[in-house]
């Protein structure tokens, strides 16, 4: 029989009505909206976030980590030059009337030269052309964008070009965008550094970083703008104060401006209104729970890694956590999987933790198993 253990946590949460359908009390106007903390990879807040969404030139972000994948592997160096094909110049170009680096057909450009191009300056061109040369054809590039995405866990991710170029089947949810940015930071934090470049030169033209965090929020040191008529304006963002770091991402707003505003109002509250709370450390005995044809009725269960939780500090008193478990059948092994806390959290998706054994439980002797089976006989078990 399943059952249910509520435990409130009295001092910080105080006692309230379980609900997963509370929202927060936190508003932004963004459509798509997602607060990440990178030390612990908790989710802050989030709005509409696992929705598959269109991602714009955000898409760069994987296009980018693509290419610090094969310069860390060794595949290409910096100095590799790529040729700019007629139609990495037609479509990214000047005359494509996108974001371009200028680009000129024929021309062969360094690796570096390309990848500041599309992470300062979000050239198409320089995209298509770095596609090409790295995997044939930009076709083939995606593709290898996709297996990548997969391997990351990216269940949202659908990439058709490595552009961000308006396509009715090219979508990634903010969620995965926040995860994609942590795991390219992480992995390449040598290379991430060119996001927080504030502008490039290429062809006698010098082109101004576009994300508007830069320059007007202390700490900001990245990631990636996108917009087109499609997704609207996006910015996925990132900043650190005080040992701490956070990773933003909007979508769906209506202007450049509004993006600016939004952005920088989301990541202030990122820092000054959000918090990680720390439950459980790894071990912490957590409750107890009935056992069934044990040598004892009860056994504890413990936290099997640390858990904590990210929220608005408005939202405090909505946390509830629960353990949910069946009657766990000995014998038991200590550190086994028997049970498992439910988190909740107002305007978030519940999170499910798994819980282990503490101790160790030997099957009881056969009189108090026959006790056992008569009382749960008894009480209609």
């Amino acid at each position: 029989m399943l059952r249910f253990i509520t435990f409130f946590f009295l001092l910080l949460f105080p006692m309230g009505s379980y609900s997963s359908a509370q929202d927060s009390s936190f508003y932004i106007e963004a459509p798509h909206a997602i607060i990440v903390d990178v030390a612990t990879g908790e989710v802050l807040f989030e709005k509409d976030a696992r929705v598959p969404m269109s991602p714009a030139s955000m898409t760069k972000i994987m296009t980018a980590h693509m290419i610090f994948d094969a310069l860390k592997d060794g595949i290409i160096s910096p100095d590799t030059k790529y040729l700019v094909s007629d139609d990495a110049w037609r479509r990214g170009g000047v005359s494509s009337g996108s974001s371009t680096m200028f680009l000129e057909a024929g021309s062969l450009v360094t690796v570096m030269d390309l990848l500041r191009g599309i992470v300062v300056q979000s050239g198409n061109d320089a995209c298509i052309a770095i596609a090409e040369g790295m995997a044939g054809s930009e076709e083939f590039f995606a593709n290898r964008m996709n297996a990548k995405a997969k391997e990351m866990g990216l269940t949202t991710a659908n990439f058709k070009n490595a552009t961000g170029w308006p396509h009715p089947e090219h979508k990634i949810s903010a969620f995965d965008l926040a995860t994609l940015t942590k795991y390219s930071m992480d992995n390449h934090p040598d290379y991430f550094t060119i996001y927080s470049e504030r502008s490039f030169t290429w062809n006698g033209i010098t082109q101004d970083n576009r994300n508007p965090l830069l320059d007007k929020f202390i700490g900001a040191d990245g990631v990636k703008t996108g917009s087109t008529e499609d997704s609207g304006y996006g910015l996925v963002g990132s900043a650190k104060r005080d040992n701490k770091r956070r990773i933003i991402v909007v979508n769906g707003l209506q202007s450049k401006s509004e993006r600016s505003r939004v952005s920088q109002k989301l990541m202030q509250a990122a820092f000054d209104q959000f918090k990680v709370y720390s439950l459980y450390a790894k071990d912490d005995i957590v409750g107890e729970i009935d056992t069934y044809l044990g040598s004892k009725s009860k056994v504890s269960v413990m936290a099997g890694i640390d858990i904590n939780v990210g929220m608005y500090y408005g939202d405090r008193t909505g946390l509830k956590t629960k353990i949910s478990y069946k009657d766990a059948i000995a014998p038991i092994e200590k550190g086994e999987h028997i049970a498992d806390m439910v988190i909740s959290v107002p305007g978030r998706v519940d999170r499910v933790v798994p819980l282990l054994s503490a101790e160790s439980i030997n099957k009881d002797s056969l009189f108090g198993i026959a006790w056992s089976v008569l009382k749960n006989k008894i009480r209609g078990n």
